[in-house]
């Protein structure tokens, strides 16, 4: 059937990921690096996406496409909020304790800062006991292997979430928002590279504070590729 869709102009997007955020019924994804319409009858043709997207890559076309399926797009819904099989150990949510100790001697080991699991936050269960009062790190998968003291200066003494919005097709927003709302978080400091594509986590921040209802202080620091702060 003829219909409107969205069409998106991979030549404009950014990869900063805000209209796959704003596409409630999943017909958005990230695709390396780029926004790209995953299914035709996902697209309800009312273009909740247009108006989030910086660069004005997505417009309206009329062209031969599967027709709106609703009843589809429910069940993707309902997948995508069902509870994770917890036979697997490495869903299972867990505290772990460290005491604080003296800086280590030259030779060494670094110790770990993690203070819970799981880290992914698609993995992270809404109101797991270590959200209480927490400082909350949301941080992109690439800036603990860009930035060699990752652990004593963003992971202590913070609980860390992380995850890529280039590779993961998850709205990291709508989660990160139930977190926010179901928790006493006192703090989140997000820690991003400077790549375009990585825009899209601190967006999904910026879009569960504001969702949250709540006054919660916040900041963005910056990585660049070789490692410095670049904010």
């Amino acid at each position: 059937m003829i219909r409107r869709v969205i069409e998106i102009d991979e030549e404009k997007c950014s990869g900063c990921g805000a209209c796959a955020e704003a596409c409630h019924e999943g017909a958005i994804g990230m695709v390396n690096g780029k926004a790209k319409l995953l299914r035709d009858d996902y697209c309800d043709g009312l273009g909740d996406c247009l108006p989030t997207c910086p660069t004005g890559a997505i417009t309206f076309v009329e062209r031969e496409a599967a027709a709106y399926d609703e009843a589809a797009v429910e069940a993707h819904k309902a997948a995508k909020a069902a509870p994770l099989p917890y036979g697997c150990p490495g869903t299972q949510s867990r505290q772990i304790r460290r005491e604080e100790t003296a800086c280590a001697a030259p030779t060494s080991p670094q110790p770990s800062r993690l203070r819970q699991w799981p880290v992914q936050i698609k993995l992270a269960p809404v109101k797991a006991p270590y959200f209480k009062g927490a400082k909350l790190l949301v941080a992109a998968d690439c800036t603990a292997y860009a930035y060699g003291n990752f652990h004593e200066d963003f992971i202590k003494g913070k609980v860390t979430l992380v995850g890529c919005p280039k590779l993961d097709s998850v709205d990291y927003a709508e989660k990160l928002t139930e977190i926010l709302s179901s928790n006493d978080i006192q703090s989140v400091t997000v820690v991003r590279m400077e790549v375009p594509c990585c825009g899209g986590i601190e967006q999904a921040v910026k879009t569960a504070l504001q969702k949250s209802g709540k006054f919660i202080p916040w900041q963005v620091v910056t990585i660049s590729t070789d490692g410095r702060i670049l904010d």
